[in-house]
């Protein structure tokens, strides 16, 4: 008995340990490193589809094109905010995503907090599709309004260093990308 014991103990740190190893990404920005955790348990579409473009490489090289200051940083535009890619068009970037579906919304109790990666969208609940953004602080009047994701668990700093845009807009000239953006 104590052997089957040990056996599903270990067991199911193995498998527990591997469930969380997949649920972290890696995005690197020019400042450094950061640690993103995901919730598939809260937002199950959003975090495969958030996985799928990152690790086919699609969000490499995208840009930060809309950042205010106190508020959040988005990017994900992989059609028009790609600057790797030839339709990379800085004025039309925030409007595009993937060749993908659109996404239902699923919102969610996780508060718009501090690190949250959350998916922009338009005014349709249901519009989400690669976009997505990074709280720089808490912003309660976007819960249960956005489909929050996931939470940056390291180097938060690192995502406080993006460079803002216009304070009303949050339109960036000569914006930061993301160098890569992978799982871990």
């Amino acid at each position: 008995m104590k052997k089957i014991t040990y056996l599903f103990i270990f067991f199911f740190s193995l498998v527990t340990t591997e469930l969380m190893a997949n649920n972290i990404m890696i995005l690197k920005l020019a400042y450094g490193e950061v640690e993103i955790e995901l919730y598939p348990d809260k937002a199950p579409n959003h975090v495969k589809r958030f996985k799928e473009l990152a690790d086919s490489g699609k969000y490499n090289g995208v840009v930060f094109h809309r950042v205010i200051d106190g508020f959040m940083a988005q990017t994900g535009d992989v059609k028009y905010g790609n600057s790797n890619s030839s339709e990379f068009n800085l004025a039309l970037a925030g409007t595009g995503g993937s060749e993908l579906p659109n996404l239902k919304s699923e919102f969610t109790d996780i508060a718009h907090t501090r690190g949250i990666l959350s998916a922009a969208r338009s005014a349709d609940p249901d519009s989400a599709n690669s976009q997505f953004f990074i709280c720089f602080e808490s912003a309660p009047h976007l819960d249960r309004q956005y489909s929050a994701f996931g939470k940056v668990i390291k180097g938060m700093e690192f995502v406080d260093q993006i460079k803002k845009g216009d304070p009303n807009t949050g339109a960036v000239s000569n914006p930061d990308k993301i160098l890569s953006l992978s799982s871990k």
